[in-house]
């Protein structure tokens, strides 16, 4: 029988705790759930004893909702010590009834969550009430366990008083006279309300007072929460211990911990990415202190563990039209002692395919990151880099040395700018020309996805721009860039995502021959139009007083690729897409023009680290000559 006077229930609102008595459980001989089969069931192996000896077949574990809710059930089984224990086939009767007997207050929490306060709970092991059985009376073996929850009436809030409120603040909507009361929307608005207060700089704000009251005669909740904002707060010293090879000095302008600033929890959040953003660290824990300073500041400890100095790594790549390459580096997190970080990269590709004029390519480089240059979020580098390619219609080397800062506003607001000197030598097969630029390259990165993995919604942008000096007979100009994504989903869950990719370049001042190599624009290849071979669009120019041509990029180029990206399981999908390049031999999208397509289907498999992709693609207008599949492997969504 249903408890039908007030009861007053002490809710530990702040910790997220709910205590209070639970309506008397039924015996197992007037168990109301009699009759019920289980709505839920797990195949577990035999249970056998320490010695291996076979006690019994499998345990056959249910829950039951007396009006079937089966949100109610999954969550019931979500909570489950039971169903925990099976799980890990922990399943001896001593484990079972262990697990049982806490599961009485777990199951009485999900009720109290989801607003039934009036719910009777029984859990039997073989038809005997688990609450009744002694602990050292425990069966060797238990072959049937139910849950069942009669929950009674949904209780609705007749009162929800909660404050004193952040300025400018409200509580939740669901936390209301009238709406569904539960402990749960109790404890999701007082925690709002204190996080509320402590983006106000009320670092210490807490829940002074709490009462609710469950009146069980007519389903009302009556909730009070009374909050103690506590004084404004600014942040006071920064306290740091662990670190032995990097200096204390060095450690707080990487960390850039704003003292004597206002409070902000978001601005502890900063000073945790710039540690981590560092590469130094493997462990990194910022603590508020319990009290305050008599002048209301407040210290925060500072933790860390450095990682290992010295790390190595290498890679292999195949494929059937490129080749093979590998791949190796060597870097050092501390080089200098205050936090630099320097890493030195060695890569060869095109092995194994000089059979039709492409030879191997080499490239070399060396780069020295420095931490908390100019700011605490601005990291100065000095970079040197060494490359020879070998293409069946040029021979390449280069050589560009710079030294730039790169900026990051937040994770989804970086910038880069750098002084840069580049030079340059191509064979295009009757002679050498010789490029020599003095370049200052920006650009400014906006990403608004809501995963940076595996985007579903919002946006990506991207901009450059890079004014270049000619020295000798090298032109003078500006490049352009940009690049936009959008992502798009619908249907259950998002299972279905729409994805578009648009990229365009310039080169604006000289003629193209005039201009680096590295600086034009070819199309064809995975970052651009699967489907074309590598590199495949490009322009063959005459040369000036000569029967020869040069194979070089287009001065201008547009890229469009769209996706349309099905989730077939949870961690299956399919892709199916398309993509289109066009190319101009002059800067501003002028001049004579070229233009290929590719299309293709692809897979997806979820990794925690993101997607693994394998795509196949095909030209739409396939040229004679050329191979009419392109396979791609990757590590990640194409875009």
């Amino acid at each position: 029988m249903r408890k039908t006077a007030k009861v007053v229930l002490t809710a530990a609102i702040a910790a997220g705790m709910v205590a209070a008595e639970a309506p008397a459980q039924s015996s197992s001989s007037s168990n109301p759930f009699s009759g019920f089969s289980g709505l839920f069931s797990k195949d577990e192996a035999a249970v056998t004893d320490e010695d291996g000896r076979v006690l019994g077949p499998p345990v056959d574990f249910s829950v039951v909702i007396v009006d079937g809710d089966e949100d109610l059930q999954k969550q019931v089984r979500r909570a489950s010590l039971i169903a925990g224990a099976l799980d890990e086939d922990r399943n001896t009767g001593q484990d079972v009834l262990a697990a049982a007997r806490g599961d009485y207050a777990r199951a009485l929490g999900v009720m109290y969550d989801e607003g039934y306060f009036s719910a009777i709970i029984n859990i039997t092991l073989d038809g005997v009430e688990a609450a009744e059985i002694a602990p050292l009376d425990a069966p060797a073996y238990v072959g049937k366990v139910v849950i069942a929850v009669d929950p009674g009436p949904r209780f609705k809030f007749a009162r929800a008083d909660l404050g004193p409120l952040a300025p400018g603040t409200t509580a939740p909507e669901e936390y209301a006279v009238g709406e569904t009361a539960g402990t749960g929307i109790i404890k999701r608005a007082t925690s709002g309300a204190v996080s509320d207060w402590r983006d106000a700089s009320h670092a210490k704000a807490a829940v002074a007072d709490q009462q609710i009251i469950a009146d069980h005669n007519v389903a009302r909740l009556e909730s009070s929460v009374e909050l103690n904002p506590g004084p404004a707060v600014t942040f006071g010293r920064l306290q740091t211990t662990g670190n032995e090879r990097l200096s204390t000095r060095r450690l707080e302008k990487i960390a850039g911990f704003p003292e004597g600033e206002a409070f902000d929890p978001e601005k502890l959040d900063d000073v945790r990415k710039r540690l981590r953003r560092s590469g130094i660290f493997s462990a990194i824990t910022l603590v508020e202190a319990e009290t305050l300073n008599p002048d209301n500041s407040l210290d925060v400890g500072l933790t860390v563990v450095e990682q290992k100095l010295r790390r190595i790594g290498a890679a292999f790549e195949i494929s059937t039209v490129d080749g093979a390459m590998v791949s190796a580096y060597w870097l050092h997190r501390n080089l200098l002692g205050e936090g630099e970080r320097f890493r030195v990269d060695f890569e060869i590709g095109d092995i194994s395919t000089t059979s039709n004029g492409d030879g191997l390519d080499y490239s070399f480089g060396v780069r020295l990151d420095r931490p908390a240059t100019l700011s605490a979020d601005t990291t100065g580098y000095v970079e040197l880099r060494l490359k020879e390619e070998n293409e069946p219609e040029y021979y390449k080397k280069s050589a560009d040395v710079g030294f730039g800062f790169s900026y990051v506003r937040s994770e989804r607001l970086t910038a880069d700018i750098a002084l840069q000197f580049s030079k340059s030598r191509v064979d295009y097969g009757w002679g050498y020309y010789d490029y020599e630029t003095i370049a200052l390259p920006a650009s400014i990165t906006w990403d608004r996805r809501d995963d940076m993995k595996n985007a579903k919604r919002g946006y990506w942008l991207s901009g450059g721009v890079m004014p270049f000096l000619g020295l000798n007979e090298t032109g003078s100009g500006l490049r352009l860039t940009g690049e936009g994504r959008v992502y798009r989903s619908m249907m259950e869950d998002d299972r279905l995502t729409f994805a578009g990719r648009l990229k365009a370049g310039t080169v604006l001042g000289p003629d193209i021959l005039e201009v680096p190599p590295d600086y034009l624009f070819f199309s064809g290849g995975g970052g651009s139009v699967r489907g074309q071979p590598y590199e495949s669009l490009g322009f063959y120019i005459p040369v000036d007083d000569s029967d020869e041509d040069a194979y070089v990029g287009g001065q201008s180029i547009v890229n469009l690729s769209l996706e349309a990206r099905y989730q077939v399981r949870e961690k299956i999908g399919a892709v199916a897409f398309l993509d289109a390049g066009q190319i101009w031999t002059e800067g501003g999208w002028k001049g004579h023009s070229e233009w290929q397509s590719g299309a293709g289907i692809g897979m997806r498999y979820d990794t925690p680290i993101g997607p693994l992709r394998f795509d196949i693609a095909t030209p739409v207008e396939p040229r004679e000559n050329e191979s009419k599949v392109q396979l791609y492997l990757g590590l990640g969504q194409a875009f």
